[in-house]
């Protein structure tokens, strides 16, 4: 059966149930911080891992990269790059991490797919910033946010050019956004998450604080199916956007009754999805990612001649 390679900063719970379900399903796993994976020009593949050496898996599946000096992420996305230059399936790769992680690049990219996005402006320096927030907030407020960040944290409500942070807490960096008006408090947004081109699940955030993450107290309900179909859309088109093959694709229900797509997760966690699916999340990455290699198997054995 399959070698399979799981990345992952913390090696938590949810790294090893999919140890677990794949060890289940017949495979041989490495659970490994990408850090200890090495280049290694001595070595037949140019890379040694903890366990295999310089046997290479057969898949790679990336659950998070870890914090780390610019130097040492290049690297680690560098070992994503290789592992995909050598022909290693690797789930999400490296351009589709870079993609997302980077939040200006993949609202240029929903912008030109054609998905609903917010207004959105990336500059650096703070008179550039002070330059569109003037420009900006005669027609409503904005959102500062990290360019590189998750879990809500870092996320400002700019309602005057004096709410801008100093350069020195930005990076000198400002990702602005226009803030979306929409019902509440309560506040709401959704969560879809796509595998392989199909939507595995989808969750409602509700909470009292409007930046809706799980993690600052928002709690996940279940979707009303008349809303299922066009949010299914909407995560598939996203997701595709970037070039993931899993996401979590956060969309926000807008008061004028558009859905505005705002991020895309390429590292996407599901504690609080899992608590309102019907589906097992961990599951259903494991199946999707074992289905790819059925299939990639059968089509070497084709082009061999020989029976897959």
């Amino acid at each position: 059966m399959w070698t399979i390679l799981i990345v992952s900063s913390q090696l938590g719970d949810r790294s090893k149930a999919l140890a677990k379900a794949y060890r289940r399903r017949g495979c041989e796993v490495v659970l490994a911080k990408l850090e200890t994976v090495r280049f290694d020009t001595t070595a037949p593949a140019g890379m040694t891992f903890p366990e295999l050496g310089s046997k290479l898996p057969d898949a790679v599946l990336v659950r998070s990269m870890g914090s780390g000096t610019f130097e040492a992420i290049t690297r680690r996305l560098g070992i994503l790059h290789a592992l995909d230059r050598l022909g290693i399936p690797v789930w999400n790769s490296a351009r589709a991490i870079e993609r997302c992680v980077d939040k200006s690049m993949t609202t240029f990219l929903l912008q030109q797919a054609g998905l609903d996005t917010p207004a959105t402006f990336a500059v650096e320096g703070l008179d550039e910033a002070r330059a569109i927030v003037g420009r900006e907030l005669p027609h409503g407020p904005l959102v500062l946010k990290p360019l590189f960040g998750s879990q809500g944290k870092g996320v400002t409500l700019i309602r005057s050019v004096d709410d801008l942070p100093p350069p020195d807490q930005v990076a000198d960096t400002y990702y602005l956004q226009r803030y979306i008006e929409r019902d509440g408090p309560p506040y709401c947004d959704v969560r879809v998450f796509v595998c392989a081109g199909e939507v595995v699940e989808m969750m409602i955030r509700r909470g009292h604080d409007w930046v809706t993450n799980v993690q600052r107290g928002a709690v996940p309900e279940i979707v009303p199916a008349p809303m299922r179909e066009r949010l299914a859309e909407l995560g598939l088109r996203a997701a595709a956007a970037v070039g993931a093959d899993f996401a979590g694709v956060d969309i926000v229900p807008a008061a004028d009754g558009s859905l505005q797509v705002i991020e895309v997760n390429s590292m996407p966690a599901w504690t609080g999805l899992q608590t309102v699916a019907r589906r097992d999340i961990g599951e259903a990455i494991v199946d999707a990612m074992l289905a790819m290699l059925r299939a990639r198997a059968a089509r070497a054995a084709l082009h061999a001649g020989v029976p897959a």
